[in-house]
């Protein structure tokens, strides 16, 4: 059978979800905000029921949360719990980084600095929802390497949970200049085949994010 390069349309749940991932990574959903269901439901073109589908998926992953009788909200940006899923990913995607190093492909490899390069060209047509999904293509291409379904599984809901604070993070370009240079020194690692340092130079990379949003949140919250 050919491929007649034909793609199943979105539903309307994850048309809209889609749109509200992108709403909360770009920040025009801020922590602590309402999500306000019959201006969203009205902006999107759609009924209250995939709106309501597609926050319940928000909910389990912890980007929004409910609240009895007043509704949803995007989640509170909270360092400790920011601490916490970031020191599970250190834990996970160290043992991915040394799975994968030895296994990547010259394919591989392309894909990673492709992830890179795209990163690199987000940022510099401002385009910070690109840059956000170019940055989870290229840690994933490790992290799929790896050969471990489960724990890209795991990984992969630890990330969901965060793309809040993701989004604070990438508002300062002293920040985005800091990703350009951390990813090229782990591309560097990788293609050298040198796992640990790889794995090192990942947890720096993770380290400066988490710091960096709690100098944003301010003295109370670190």
């Amino acid at each position: 059978m050919t491929d007649t390069g034909f793609r199943r349309p979105p539903t309307a749940q994850e048309a809209v979800l889609a749109e509200l991932r992108r709403a909360i990574v770009s920040g025009q959903l801020r922590p602590g905000e309402q999500v306000l269901q019959d201006a969203l439901a009205e902006r999107f073109g759609v009924s209250r029921v995939p709106l309501r589908e597609a926050l319940k998926i928000l909910e389990g992953e912890g980007q929004v949360v409910y609240q009895p009788h007043r509704g949803y909200f995007v989640a509170e940006l909270d360092v400790d719990d920011l601490r916490e899923v970031y020191r599970m990913r250190d834990l996970l995607e160290s043992e991915a980084v040394r799975v994968a190093v030895p296994r990547l492909t010259a394919e591989d490899l392309q894909r990673l600095t492709e992830a890179a390069d795209d990163v690199d060209r987000a940022d510099a047509s401002g385009d910070l929802v690109a840059m956000t999904g170019a940055n989870r293509r290229f840690h994933f291409t490790l992290i799929e390497a790896a050969g471990m379904p489960r724990l890209a599984r795991l990984v992969r809901i630890l990330w969901d949970a965060t793309d809040a604070y993701r989004s604070l993070y990438y508002a300062e370009q002293a920040n985005r200049a800091s990703v350009h240079e951390e990813h090229r020194a782990v591309v560097d690692a990788v293609r050298a085949g040198d796992a640990e340092l790889a794995v090192v130079l990942l947890r720096t990379h993770r380290e400066h994010a988490v710091e960096a949003v709690a100098r944003v949140l301010g003295p109370a919250q670190r």
